[in-house]
């Protein structure tokens, strides 16, 4: 039988270690995952290099963030055709997620978060576009990704989001005659009666 390797001394002290050194980002930098960046100046600054941020001068988006490794690009609402075809040609090539949160009652209520993952970058980039209650609708994304159709469908069943262009926007997971969407914040808690 083999012994057992002798623990480093960090690991035999209580309290917070600094961890495993960052690798590499997709420009061969190393990450710095202690510097987050807010608004999309601060970004475009500290982050140029990087291929989702060199996007940010190019189009239309409202914010950006750089925190814990991850890029947030915030874009209005009839920008998101439009970004969705430009992270794509610059090496953005699957698209991972779509969810959505009910910040009720802050307006812009909802919001939506793409998660799109680049396999020759080894990194992620996350899209996301706030809507007003007033106005739940924006385009489909399925003419640049077309396994966004199932998760486009989710967020109209459960959120109430219309889907512009969606090839067969219906409900998924609740029954035809469902009333309401049961993931908005003011949904009663024991559905309508």
């Amino acid at each position: 039988m083999g012994t057992a390797p002798t623990p480093t001394p960090t690991a035999n002290t209580p309290g917070p270690h600094e961890g495993p050194t960052p690798g590499p980002d997709a420009t061969g930098k190393p990450q710095d995952p202690k510097i987050p960046q807010f608004g999309k100046d601060a970004v475009l600054d500290h982050y140029s290099g990087n291929a989702g941020v060199a996007i940010l001068a190019t189009e239309t988006f409202v914010n950006a963030k750089w925190d814990r490794g991850e890029l947030t690009i915030e874009v209005a609402p009839d920008a998101i055709v439009a970004m969705c075809e430009a992270v794509k040609e610059d090496g953005y090539n699957f698209f991972e997620d779509l969810t959505a949160v009910d910040w009720y009652p802050q307006e812009p209520r909802i919001q939506l978060s793409y998660a799109i993952l680049s396999h020759a970058l080894k990194a992620r980039l996350r899209i996301a576009v706030r809507l007003d209650s007033a106005d739940l609708n924006i385009s489909t994304i399925t003419s640049v990704w077309p396994a966004a159709n199932f998760y486009e469908r989710e967020v109209f069943d459960l959120f109430g989001v219309n889907f512009a262009g969606h090839p067969r926007l219906t409900r998924i997971m609740m029954p035809d005659n469902w009333e309401g969407h049961p993931l908005r914040k003011d949904y009663p808690v024991e559905g309508y009666r």
